[in-house]
């Protein structure tokens, strides 16, 4: 079955070049960037300026094809996609926690942004912790990112994933 999506926007950021880019939002503290949305979705953002943080779900336009074993970022070893945050992904898409700082004029004024200028916005929703905790349990596992996530503050991206 094929789906098709429509972008409702676009995301602005610093990073014009994938290579050097932080690869997760822990080492995008402090980035800004906004979010333009298509004039038909304006209306969407009424009572947005409540919630402090958005969950982005956006095209990774960039990304050449897929695979189903990739060699992360963060790691020398290959690892099944799934088991990885890898945007060579059978979708090619992602997903990103940001800070909303402020609306104005339809537009979102955002930080801790590690998303590539011009990225395709497919929807927005709001993050809201409170939604989850009875989900997580004091025993979880974060498989072989457990010695490796300390990497993703500092980790920028290379071209792997984009050639």
């Amino acid at each position: 079955m094929k789906i098709e999506f429509d972008n409702i926007g676009t995301i602005h950021s610093p990073f014009k070049e994938l290579e050097g880019m932080p690869i997760q939002p822990t080492g995008a503290k402090g980035i800004k960037g906004t979010i333009y949305l298509k004039d038909e979705y304006k209306a969407g953002l009424k009572d947005i300026d409540g919630f402090s943080h958005l969950i982005l779900i956006y095209h990774l336009h960039k990304t050449k094809g897929n695979a189903i074993e990739v060699k992360p970022f963060m790691d020398n070893n290959t690892r099944g996609v799934f088991a990885t945050r890898s945007p060579k992904r059978p979708n090619n898409i992602g997903m990103s926690t940001v800070k909303l700082d402020k609306v104005e004029e339809g537009i979102l004024h955002i930080s801790n942004v590690d998303i590539l200028d011009g990225t395709p916005l497919l929807d927005i929703k709001p993050y809201v912790p409170q939604l989850f905790q009875d989900t997580l349990v004091d025993d979880i596992k974060i498989g072989w990112f457990e010695t490796k996530h300390q990497k993703a503050k500092n980790q920028k991206a290379d071209d792997r994933f984009f050639k």
